[in-house]
């Protein structure tokens, strides 16, 4: 059974609100709500969406709620010792069975009127047994919590509800090549540094998720204090004068995105400088990427391709997303010491509304790390992103005004515009890996994201 009120928009969701030809979105895509509810069907319910990372469940029983669109899911280890993922909804009264963020349980019990379930989201029973409670129309079993499926990458737990779509691997599909460069480099991976921060933003969900989608250019006028302080990229001794990090390598494919940027012409305060003639180990032993040491470059060889340790040497991945909700920064950072340090932050963001969103930061380090360098990276991550850090503070200053912009008459009939183009340019010596696009950073990445949300919401499948 289903309630349909977006009859207006089941043909044609979003022509009238995209130009394919002129490369232009309507500003009243950010504040719609039959829009927004429809995008809860066709993309929250269908796309493949980040969850966590199952180093926060490691033991069985253990559970953590997240969110996917707006609705809550449990994220638990079961019996069997597998990731399952139950939609937060009890069948009998739709009470939430979960009402904790996180905690340990063989049995989620709701608190309403009983009803019991496993990790795993299978029915147990109601309370009186014998009274059957939960009737006879249905059988137990078809009386647990709905399954969304599941897969993970690098330890990363990724679910959808779209149980005849797409696997997670075809929904990365090439860009799943540059991703293992940043969740599967070591052997024994990455881990959590504690749980994630969550703050609630007043803008539509899609400010931040199209930005994710390798845009660079904002970086120069937005965060221009970071620039001049030193606490990006370096200004000084590059070839690219005040814009060193615009620079790079943009990767794209299915709406996913990642800027591959050269360390030796973003950050100047790392010693040393790369030649021509340098291999790729010499390159890697001198500038290893962000997270990884010295140390744990073994491991690193042992785990990439030769073609992704080229890259790595080359130009690594560092900031970017994937479609349609997360944010990447897999970055070098100054210390308050004066030393450089380097953070691995993974975002989601969680829409709550039309104009709403949960900016939701999740810190990482390599389980393999040392404590020392652990310390340093929790540091790190804190001084430049999530609720206290320099670079987000810059962000979230923006995406409420977009979307109080969409609210206005006239700021409806503005569009968003996407006609910086360079146009696929492939290095000669880049792997044959999704859309490339080599030089100074424009929009085509963003386009591209643009390009898969109008396929999710112009498919009925």
């Amino acid at each position: 059974m289903r309630i349909d009120h977006l009859s207006k928009f089941q043909d044609d969701p979003v022509s009238h609100l995209m130009d394919l030809e002129n490369r232009e979105v309507s500003v009243a895509a950010l504040y719609d709500p039959d829009l927004y509810e429809l995008e809860m069907e066709r993309i929250f319910a269908k796309a493949w969406l980040l969850l966590g990372h199952d180093s926060e469940i490691p033991k069985v029983g253990d559970y953590v709620v997240r969110l996917m669109g707006e609705d809550q899911v449990i994220v638990a280890r079961a019996a069997d010792n597998q990731v399952h993922v139950s939609l937060n909804v009890c069948p009998h009264r739709a009470m939430h069975v979960c009402i904790a963020d996180s905690g340990n349980t063989r049995v989620h019990k709701c608190i309403y009127h009983g009803w019991a379930f496993r990790p795993d989201g299978s029915f147990i029973g109601a309370p009186i047994e014998k009274e059957k409670m939960h009737g006879e129309i249905k059988s137990k079993e078809q009386l647990g919590l709905k399954q969304a499926r599941v897969a993970t990458l690098g330890g990363l737990v990724f679910a959808t509800f779209n149980h005849d779509g797409p696997s997670l691997d075809d929904w990365l599909g090439e860009m799943k090549f540059y991703y293992e460069m940043l969740f599967c480099r070591t052997d024994n991976g990455l881990e959590v540094l504690g749980p994630p921060q969550r703050l609630t933003i007043d803008a539509n969900w899609k400010t931040a998720g199209e930005q994710s989608a390798c845009d660079g250019f904002h970086t120069l006028t937005l965060h221009g204090s970071l620039l001049e302080g030193g606490a990006m990229a370096g200004e000084e001794n590059t070839e690219h004068e005040s814009a060193p990090a615009m620079y790079g390598v943009n990767v794209s494919g299915n709406g996913h995105s990642l800027r591959c940027i050269p360390a030796d012409t973003s950050w100047a305060m790392m010693a040393g400088k790369t030649h021509p003639g340098m291999t790729d180990d010499e390159r890697l032993e001198m500038m290893p990427p962000p997270g990884i040491t010295r140390e744990l470059l073994p491991q690193v060889r042992r785990n990439l391709t030769a073609e992704q340790l080229h890259v790595f040497a080359k130009a690594p991945p560092v900031v970017g997303g994937m479609f349609p909700n997360v944010n990447i920064l897999f970055v070098y950072a100054p210390l308050r010491d004066g030393t450089l340090g380097s953070a691995l932050v993974l975002h989601s963001i969680n829409p709550k509304g039309v104009d709403k969103f949960e900016w939701v930061t999740y810190f990482f380090t390599e389980k393999d790390a040392s404590p020392e360098v652990k310390h340093m990276m929790r540091a790190a991550a804190a001084q430049l992103t999530g609720t206290s850090g320099i670079i987000e503070q810059d962000d979230s200053d923006t995406w409420p005004h977009m979307s109080e912009a969409s609210r206005g008459f006239m700021g409806r009939t503005e569009t968003l515009k996407y006609q910086a183009i360079l146009g696929e340019n492939r290095p000669a010596d880049w792997p044959n890996k999704a859309r490339v696009y080599s030089g100074f950073s424009k929009d085509d990445a963003q386009w591209n994201w643009w390009l898969a949300y109008h396929e999710l919401m112009t498919s009925k499948a």
